[in-house]
């Protein structure tokens, strides 16, 4: 939801989709935390509003693609239009953003060969079996790593430099 939001403060037009879902449906949210444990928690978010359907979205139509963070990824893997839908995006390199657990999806279309790309440390085994380079996140969650059409990171608190280099990739104007 605040990859949304702060897309559509800089003046792009974005379109949420979910496989099974259409334009009026909501998916609610995940709010993570790192409260000092050996993981994050996960507590419900809000209903954040589809405006787009899964099934009719075309790919031609759009020029990046959002991947979230959290556990879906987990399960949109497992989807073979989503693995689709990336490989496209890839194959005409376009910009792809991923951050958190985002990175499994595009480990799962296979388009990390010989790549690097930032995620949470508990996805560093899916990037290594996929043949890409894991960009260690130990030095703090807050920055983003840029490779070809590929922008990644680690968690929730690198929203501001993942956006802003996706947004760099899309063309888009950034004060600095």
């Amino acid at each position: 939801m605040v990859p949304y939001q702060m897309l559509l403060l800089i003046g792009h037009v974005c379109h949420t989709v979910c496989p099974g879902k259409k334009s009026g449906d909501y998916v609610t949210t995940a709010i993570h935390d790192f409260d000092g444990y050996q993981t994050y928690s996960e507590k419900p978010g809000h209903r954040f509003v589809l405006n787009a359907d899964f099934d009719t979205v075309s790919p031609d139509s759009y020029d990046a693609l959002v991947l979230p963070g959290g556990r879906a990824p987990e399960y949109l893997r497992l989807n073979e239009r989503v693995l689709d839908l990336v490989r496209h995006f890839d194959q005409k390199s376009k910009p792809i953003a991923a951050i958190c657990h985002g990175p499994q999806i595009l480990a799962a279309a296979g388009i990390l060969k010989g790549r690097s790309c930032s995620c949470y440390p508990a996805v560093k085994f899916d990037i290594d079996m996929a043949g890409g380079n894991y960009v260690d996140a130990s030095a703090g969650f807050d920055s983003a790593h840029t490779q070809g059409n590929l922008v990644t990171a680690p968690a929730w608190p690198a929203h501001p430099a993942w956006i802003r280099q996706f947004a760099l990739l899309l063309g888009s104007s950034i004060q600095p």
